[in-house]
């Protein structure tokens, strides 16, 4: 029920990211873009010391299901999907190409359900933490999302909705999760795959080329951040 609820929250990123994009929130797309810089520090960090290691420890064929989970994303993303990138789309294109975006994110979100319920089968804090890498990557999710629909020739409502659709993924991956043996025997390992694909080989690469200081500071204060949240949530008993 605490991963159900986790999941929940989250998924009311998927639908705050679509509402900018639909209600053309410039000001709030722009706090968006640093959301993705910082959630990118954020997550590289939960993946590599916290959730590989300890799903290796758990699982000695770990690392298999680690690379598991990234080349999975890959191919649904990257792949299948001709057209895709984290962030506002600007140039348009076809309807197709909006669904098949819509069909490469909805197996990538409900691996996001998948890691927060994998991390609360571990420990409260280790939950805690995957929630907080899902969430902060929720809002430019829905933010490509809609603006994808958008480029693609469909109205704000089905922009929106098909936002809301990624939340409903994530719910799913929460609930798939706590019923088969598979998810809960190597779960924890996909989910390392597919955090740290999205942190390193979609969110990182939106930001690198840009100039100036903030985005850099955003990426590596979202690393710093892990490091307290974790003393954090450790020390308050979750």
């Amino acid at each position: 029920m605490t991963a159900l609820i986790f999941a929940m929250v989250a998924a009311v990123g998927n639908l705050a990211g679509g509402w900018a994009v639909v209600r053309h929130e410039r000001r709030s797309l722009a706090a968006i873009e640093m959301f993705l810089a910082f959630g990118a520090g954020f997550m590289l960090s939960v993946a590599l010391l916290e959730v590989a290691p300890e799903a290796i420890a758990r699982d000695p064929v770990a690392p298999l299901y680690i690379l598991l989970g990234y080349l999975s994303v890959h191919l649904a993303q990257h792949v299948l999907v001709p057209h895709f990138h984290f962030g506002e789309e600007t140039h348009r294109i076809s309807p197709r190409q909006g669904l098949s975006a819509l069909a490469g994110l909805l197996l990538h979100t409900f691996f996001d359900g998948v890691a927060i319920a994998s991390g609360f089968l571990v420990s409260g804090s280790l939950g805690v933490l995957l929630f907080l890498a899902v969430f902060l990557h929720k809002l430019p999710e829905g933010v490509a999302m809609a603006s994808v629909m958008l480029a693609g020739g469909q109205s704000a409502g089905r922009a929106l909705g098909a936002a809301a659709l990624l939340g409903v993924a994530t719910v799913a991956g929460v609930l798939l999760t706590e019923v088969s043996a598979p998810l809960v025997s190597h779960g924890l390992a996909i989910s390392a795959g597919v955090t740290l694909y999205v942190a390193a080989s979609n969110l990182v690469p939106e930001f690198q080329a840009r100039r100036g200081w903030r985005t850099p500071l955003a990426f590596f204060g979202g690393a710093a951040a892990f490091l307290l949240t974790r003393l954090l949530v450790e020390a308050g008993g979750h």
